[in-house]
């Protein structure tokens, strides 16, 4: 411990939050020289050379990768013993890692945004993506939130429930499906069962709450395309004969203009709990607690917003 330079490790821990010797500088307010001198020590001290070329980014050795798996957690409980107790927005530089799906970005990104302009102007708001794996990047501090569908039990992540995920059945005016339909019907279970169905896939996995809810009562649904983001929805149900069943903000815009419409179906779908997720580790933190609140609120004002806008289109 004598011999190690700690400043090395903030390098290194910019390096690899980055991966870019560039992005680590302006990260942490280096120049650039400054840094590749930094990690021409680490690579005599550690004896490895930690990072190589790739395209035009940089690729960590195995022995980074390992190294970083070690000190990332210890480095963050470092910066939160040496923080105080104070946080101050209007003064902070801080960057927030949160996991998400592109649905809450399209919801709360941008009311967060023109609130950082005004009262935090330098703090960074960064998305991660999700594939099912809140846990795994809770516990090894890739991000410091999560906004996702949780319902684990590990001992050290905290959640709390920011709304529910109100799912909807949408297909074209004129889908061949629907035409002997009245206003206000069900649509039979077993046209349901025949459509082509849509749905997106986090994981490349065709299976949702859905295809659980057909399981139970014996049934299978055939899910003839998956895409991996929700903004392809309404567009693939304008111009197809695909049926979806989504959250409601993804076609609400696209019901309110009549280019699609909701279908009720003849069993229910639960809506899902979306939480704010966190390890155990930034419970006192004050900058994660500031954040969590705006989330909490931007999320319950959002949701309202587009509930009612659903409603009146």
């Amino acid at each position: 411990m004598q011999n190690l330079d700690l400043n090395l490790l903030v390098v290194f821990e910019a390096i690899m939050t980055e991966r870019s010797m560039t992005g680590a500088a302006r990260r942490i307010g280096m120049t650039q020289p400054a840094v590749s001198n930094a990690v021409a020590r680490m690579r005599q001290v550690w004896n490895d050379p930690l990072f190589v070329k790739q395209g035009r980014g940089i690729r960590p050795t195995p022995y980074a990768e390992r190294l970083w798996e070690k000190t990332r957690a210890p480095l963050l409980e470092i910066r939160d013993a040496a923080s105080g107790d104070q946080f101050d927005p209007g003064k902070s530089g801080r960057v927030f890692r949160i996991g998400v799906t592109e649905y809450p970005v399209d919801m709360l990104w941008l009311p967060l945004r023109k609130l950082l302009e005004q009262e935090a102007p330098g703090v960074s708001l960064h998305s991660v993506p999700l594939h099912g794996n809140t846990e795994e990047l809770l516990l090894d501090a890739s991000v410091d939130l999560v906004i996702h569908y949780y319902v684990g039990r590990h001992r050290q992540i905290r959640s709390s429930w920011l709304f529910n995920n109100h799912l909807v059945c949408a297909v074209r005016p004129d889908h061949p499906m629907i035409q002997s339909l009245k206003s206000g019907d069900m649509l039979p279970l077993e046209d349901y069962l025949a459509a082509d169905h849509l749905m997106v896939s986090l994981t490349g996995a065709a299976s949702a709450n859905v295809d659980t809810i057909l399981r139970r009562q014996g049934l299978v649904r055939r899910v003839a395309m998956t895409v991996t983001h929700f903004a392809a929805i309404p567009p693939l149900l304008m111009q197809t004969d695909l049926v979806c069943v989504t959250p409601q903000a993804v076609v609400a815009r696209a019901v309110k203009a009549g280019d699609l419409i909701i279908v009720p179906l003849s069993f229910e779908i639960e809506p899902a709990p979306i939480s704010l997720v966190w390890h155990s580790r930034q419970d006192r933190d004050p900058g994660s607690i500031w954040m969590r609140k705006l989330i909490s609120d931007f999320a319950t004002t959002e949701s309202r917003r587009l509930a009612d806008y659903f409603l009146q289109g």
